[in-house]
């Protein structure tokens, strides 16, 4: 049985409805150690048959068997393996992939096997020493001369030790001396037990194998046997292939990005810009919200909620009173993340009087956390028979307001009786500090034994509900806000709730909305990015045409064609979103520079988690970007790739 057979194949091209038949019925067979020159004039369809045998072309009828095995229903894996691990082609025009050093081209048909890569190495090495370019190794193939690129080509088809080695024209583009030294090399080939196809219209080429087959207009016209085929050597192969893996397309990747580094670092610099805008919005949000936090925290308590109880001014008047009672403050304690309660009551009507000075207050309540020690200007919390002044009533008893702190003051406080007959309050009490920023307050048990002075009954009217950190404020007030109670047949809320938390926690979630909303605007940046990104794949895939064809034809698949777009979209990404993030970063070192000596305090904060957003966003993006180039030239076909000019 012959290695390989061409059974009754038939071709033709079609322009509109005119058929042109380009193969009439071809049959051969061809046996290892052979040089077989096929013969005839351009156009006879001796390119189309080497296409047909080499696997590239599978429209035509009739079959091609390799081994044994038929070809002619072969799926495009099945296709791609075949080329893979049987054929190796060198073409007239060399087909050497630009932007690799001769060596890398030669390791591109290594990257298919299981070799490490050690060995990949002294394979490629020990092939182009072979084929005379030892001292050439590291050039690229626009330094070489036609005859040595042509010998880079052969030592490419040999890489992958197939049985097969086809030569469409292999001296078309040679002088006399270059075609003498690459015949020499191609029967040297047949010699070490390989099938040589060579496709020529040189006589002189066909002299040189061992058998001619003449092809003209579709039709053989004849076959001579010129010499015996050489002899076989019982030697195993050795070289296991595989497919292109992930890891080989994102080398290849590197490579070519590093070929066009200025171009490539103008477009990464362009994406960079829309990455560094959205992380930087994040992270003036995250500063400026803690920087009003910050400030807000100076002067008030974020984590102090005052409860008081929900009472309609009609419930009131039924006799309902807005005092809390045990049950209530059980209940708050028993809360999630709540730290303490606090009793307290407040006033709306009191009045203070030292000597001839009386000063009315709008509020008087019960000392507790929702103000501040640290906002006490002078003295300190009022304790047992002591008031805190707020600043603006210590002015008005003097207008150096630190001398009233110690000074007697009578306390005077409206309130009703159980008959809602009104009672007037009244006690001496000591100053006990001045507060800048809260409201005058005097100790819970003060108060407490000026209504037992009058036998009235005093309860709580608000708790202080004290929560462990800021973040948890707001599921602390949601849970209180959840307790509700029937008023005439309608679910009603049982508290209501005041204090900073709750308003610091809605205002921090508008600034970060806006800075989101910036962010937004800013990302469009991204999408320009996007768009950029696909241009440049599209250019690159124009410009890579017959890059493509060369990898189709030694075995790539078309998931191999994809993968290598893929990987530079994914580096195009990678790289634009770190020099994007190390703008953001080196933005943010100078504002912050700039603001803490004008603010003492950062005014920007990137979380590392905005950096990671950033990263994964621009390489997400990028990776979309590529799906429709990708795509695009992992569907060209190899034959006409490799046409490509």
């Amino acid at each position: 049985m012959s290695l390989l057979e061409v059974r009754d194949v038939h071709k033709s091209y079609f322009l509109g409805n005119q058929e042109f038949k380009v193969l009439k019925g071809i049959n051969l067979q061809f046996d290892r150690g052979e040089f077989v020159s096929i013969l005839g004039e351009s156009g006879g369809g001796k390119s189309t048959l080497m296409n047909i045998i080499g696997g590239l072309d599978h429209q035509y009828e009739g079959d091609i068997v390799y081994n044994g095995q038929s070809l002619r229903s072969a799926k495009p894996k099945v296709l791609d393996a075949y080329r893979r691990e049987n054929i190796g082609f060198i073409f007239q025009s060399f087909n050497l992939i630009s932007h690799l050093n001769i060596l890398d081209n030669v390791m591109v048909s290594l990257e298919m096997t299981k070799l490490s890569h050690a060995k990949r190495v002294e394979r490629a090495k020990a092939l182009l020493e072979r084929v005379g370019l030892k001292e050439h190794m590291r050039k690229h193939p626009n330094q070489l001369s036609g005859g040595q690129k042509q010998r880079v080509a052969i030592a490419r088809a040999l890489a992958g030790d197939p049985d097969v080695i086809i030569a469409d024209e292999p001296t078309g583009a040679l002088d006399s001396q270059n075609t003498k030294e690459v015949l020499e090399i191609l029967e040297s080939i047949a010699k070490d037990g390989k099938l040589v196809i060579a496709v020529t219209h040189s006589q002189e080429v066909a002299d040189f194998g061992t058998r001619v087959v003449h092809l003209d207009d579709g039709v053989i016209h004849g076959e001579a046997d010129l010499r015996a085929a050489y002899p076989v050597p019982d030697a195993e192969k050795t070289l296991v292939p595989k497919h292109l893996t992930f890891r080989a397309s994102l080398r290849m990747a590197l490579k070519h990005m590093s070929y066009n580094f200025k171009r490539n670092l103008l477009i990464i610099f362009g994406a960079s810009i829309g990455i560094f805008s959205v992380i930087l919005m994040l992270g003036l949000g995250n500063g400026v919200t803690g920087y009003m936090n910050d400030q807000i925290s100076s002067q008030i308590n974020p984590t102090a909620v005052q409860v008081a109880k929900n009472v309609t001014q009609e419930q009131m008047e039924n006799g309902e009173t807005a005092d809390l009672s045990n049950t209530d403050y059980q209940r708050m304690n028993k809360i999630k993340n709540v730290k303490s309660v606090e009793r307290g009551y407040y006033v709306q009507s009191a009045k203070t009087v030292a000597g001839k000075k009386s000063i009315s207050l709008q509020v008087l309540q019960t000392w507790n956390k929702t103000e501040r020690e640290g906002d006490i200007k002078y003295g300190s919390k009022p304790g047992n028979g002591e008031i805190l002044l707020d600043k603006a009533t210590a002015k008005k008893f003097d207008k150096k307001y630190k001398n009233v702190v110690g000074k007697k003051i009578t306390v005077f406080v409206t309130t009703v009786d159980s008959k809602k007959q009104p009672v007037q309050l009244q006690k001496e009490v000591t100053v006990s500090g001045v507060i800048t920023s809260g409201t005058s307050a005097i100790d819970y048990n003060t108060l407490k034994e000026m209504f037992k002075d009058k036998n009235l009954d005093y309860q709580p009217n608000f708790f202080t509900v004290n929560v462990n950190n800021t973040q948890n404020v707001k599921s602390v007030q949601n849970k209180i806000k959840n307790y509700k109670h029937d008023v005439k047949g309608k679910e009603r809320p049982q508290y209501t709730i005041t204090g900073v938390g709750a308003i610091l926690d809605s205002l921090n979630t508008y600034i970060m909305l806006a800075f989101y909303v910036l962010a937004g605007i800013a990302g469009i940046s991204l999408l320009v990015s996007a768009i950029m990104i696909i241009v440049v794949l599209y250019i690159s895939v124009s410009e890579r045409t017959k890059e493509i064809g060369i990898l189709r034809a030694i075995g790539a698949r078309r998931k191999d064609i994809r993968n290598l777009f893929v990987s530079e979209a994914f580096f195009l990404g990678l790289f634009s979103s770190i020099l994007g993030s190390a703008f953001a970063l080196l933005a943010q070192w100078g504002a912050n520079v700039i603001s803490m000596k004008h603010i003492d305090f950062a005014i920007i904060g990137i979380a590392p988690g905005y950096l990671i957003f950033g990263i994964a966003i621009s390489i997400i993006i990028s990776l979309l970007a590529a799906f429709t180039p990708s795509r695009k030239a992992s569907k060209l076909d190899p034959v006409e790739a490799l046409s490509a000019e």
